[in-house]
């Protein structure tokens, strides 16, 4: 079975927004980036238990935590353990065993140095009792199959990954080829689709990120997963504090409610045509 979840932030800044969108496309799980203009990291306590009340009563869950842990340079990585633990902290108060995290910038050439940082914070991380899943993101060390693959036998004991298809290709690698190396170590994807030719981001299944193919991947495996919709089809708030590139897009929306909603129809419509059936609200099984 296949479960949805979304940035919710690239709907709208105000919670009500993206609490609406997800209502409107039938997804029950979000991944919480920013909330009313505010980056999840920066919530107070009781930002976070308000904003985990309000989606608990409107029937969604928060699936992980889409932070910013490890986007900062491995010069600064010592302080930053302090943010490690309020983002721990923040995990708890909404309700969420996941946090999704980076292995820091201008990072390639001390391994050694990265995979202590990696080691300390999965350490705080089970404090919390919660845990840590890579995204391979460009730039961060983590960000080539062979570096992924790297970390995922150093033996970081609690870290653990998600797969982002478009992120691999603007670093130049082939989908197939690391989802196929990397599938039994991955928890759970992020969708988001790209032409290489162009470097413009599209919907799902308009672009080489083989989607179809990761669906059918994820099918005769019988493994239950959940597909983060991370589309990146038009500038939204916060976009700048995630990514330092100008945004490239395919498609042009009059507002982000009608690209996230475009994204979302993509994505179904890719389930769809591998054979896919909608089972419950935002759950699809073949």
């Amino acid at each position: 079975m296949i479960r949805l979840c979304a940035f919710a932030d690239e709907s709208g800044e105000s919670l009500d927004t993206q609490i609406a969108a997800l209502h409107r496309n039938g997804i029950t799980l979000v991944e919480l980036r920013s909330v009313n203009g505010k980056n999840v990291a920066d919530l107070t306590d009781e930002e976070a238990s308000s904003c985990q009340k309000t989606l608990e009563e409107n029937g969604i869950a928060v699936w992980s935590v889409g932070s910013p842990l490890g986007k900062v340079k491995l010069s600064e990585a010592a302080e930053h353990m302090e943010k490690v633990r309020r983002v721990c902290r923040i995990a708890q108060l909404l309700k969420t065993d996941k946090i999704r995290m980076f292995s820091f910038f201008e990072s390639y050439g001390d391994p050694a140095a990265v995979k202590q940082y990696l080691s300390e914070m999965t350490a705080i991380a089970k404090e919390y009792g919660v845990c840590l899943y890579h995204e391979n993101e460009k730039e961060v060390y983590g960000d080539t199959l062979a570096r992924v693959v790297e970390l995922t036998e150093a033996g970081i004991k609690g870290l653990r990954f998600v797969f982002d298809p478009a992120n691999f290709l603007q670093c130049g690698e082939r989908v197939r080829e690391a989802l196929d190396t990397l599938f039994d170590k991955i928890d759970y994807l992020h969708i988001k689709d790209v032409i290489v030719e162009t470097g413009e981001l599209v919907p799902a299944g308009h672009g080489d990120g083989a989607i179809d193919y990761i669906l059918d991947r994820i099918a005769a495996s019988g493994r239950d997963t959940v597909l983060t919709l991370e589309p990146h089809l038009k500038v939204f708030s916060g976009y700048g504090s995630i990514d330092n590139t100008v945004l490239q897009t395919k498609f042009s929306f009059a507002s982000n409610e009608e690209s996230f909603d475009a994204a979302a129809n993509a994505l179904k419509a890719v389930l769809s045509s591998c054979g896919y059936k909608e089972t419950e609200k935002g759950a699809f099984a073949k």
